[in-house]
């Protein structure tokens, strides 16, 4: 099948080693513009530009296709190389810009979408982070035809995986993308035998983008909502928090038992006196509920066991 493929991390270059691995004829890819990272914030390509260029495979990278948007010029050479290209189908996973409805009219078979999440569960920008942050016990992905809406496409396809106690953002994110890859190959493959299914109108919630003012850690929280966050923000943005007055990133923790909780009355924040080496930390509205901080990432440092940052800063925790 002839495909134009968009997308721009991790998430979408599996998918698109899978297409081009099942033999379809990628015939454009289309990638989100180099951007600065890293310490000497140089430009860096995008996973899905870097498989691209190592498969010879034609690509551009418009900072906008919206023809009547900021940069015409661009969205003009794009859908002149897309009418081009001729896609049958083009396969859309994490790309990051809107299709405006020429995109989504040019493809004969449409366009489809491989979201990470169980819709119209979880619609947007973070279905992995909200997913693990609500509490979720399931997640999935869902291969979609795309409309003018905001992941409200019917579904053709979709398959469900279980979020264990300990999945992190990357850890789950990982095994999404892997499925997302299976799911479109084989949704490609299924063709017009695939039954779209309009999405129902009751279960829709919205995973908006994550917002760095989030990663502050709010001690007044639940425990168990925080460590929580703190999974659904790893590997970003991280988690951050002032602990005996030192700046550190919080990456891991775990709910104290009800029996270890501090008493009554502790500030939620509060260092808690504990048994040598852990680092106990008071949450709640009241600081009746506790946190025992697992791993930790001072600033300009690696991520190190709490116990051994304990050691490092020395005295003056309880």
């Amino acid at each position: 099948m002839r495909l134009a493929f968009a997308g721009t991390p991790v998430f979408a270059r599996v998918a698109l080693e899978a297409l081009a691995a099942a033999g379809h004829d990628v015939v454009l890819v289309l990638t989100q513009p180099d951007r600065p990272s890293g310490r000497g914030m140089k430009l860096q390509a995008s996973p899905v530009k870097q498989l691209a260029q190592q498969l010879h495979l034609p690509l551009i990278q418009p900072r906008s296709l919206r023809l009547d948007g900021k940069f015409p010029d661009e969205a003009t050479a794009a859908e002149t190389a897309l009418r081009a290209a001729a896609p049958q189908v083009m396969v859309v996973a994490a790309y990051g810009l809107i299709l405006p409805p020429w995109v989504l009219a040019l493809p004969t078979g449409g366009c489809l979408n491989i979201h990470g999440s169980l819709l119209p569960r979880w619609r947007g920008a973070a279905p992995i982070q909200r997913a693990i942050e609500a509490g979720d016990a399931t997640t999935g992905i869902s291969i979609m035809r795309m409309d003018a809406g905001l992941d409200t496409g019917p579904v053709l396809l979709e398959e469900s995986l279980p979020i264990s106690p300990d999945d992190t953002a990357g850890t789950l994110h990982d095994r999404l993308a892997a499925l997302g890859a299976r799911l479109i190959v084989q949704a490609l493959a299924a063709g017009a035998a695939l039954e779209p299914r309009a999405q129902p109108a009751e279960g829709v919630t919205y995973a908006h983008k994550i917002d760095k003012a989030e990663a502050t850690i709010d001690w007044r929280q639940p425990a168990a909502a925080i460590e929580r966050r703190l999974r659904a923000f790893d590997p970003a943005p991280g988690c951050t928090a002032e602990i005996d007055g030192r700046a550190l990133k919080v990456w891991r923790a775990r709910v104290v038992e009800a029996a270890a909780a501090p008493p009554a009355g502790a500030a939620p924040g509060a260092v808690l006196p504990s048994q040598a080496g852990r680092l106990v930390v008071a949450c709640g509205e009241s600081g009746s509920q506790a946190l025992e901080i697992l791993e930790v990432q001072p600033p300009g440092g690696r991520r190190l066991a709490a116990r051994e940052w304990l050691q490092r800063v020395g005295a003056g925790h309880p």
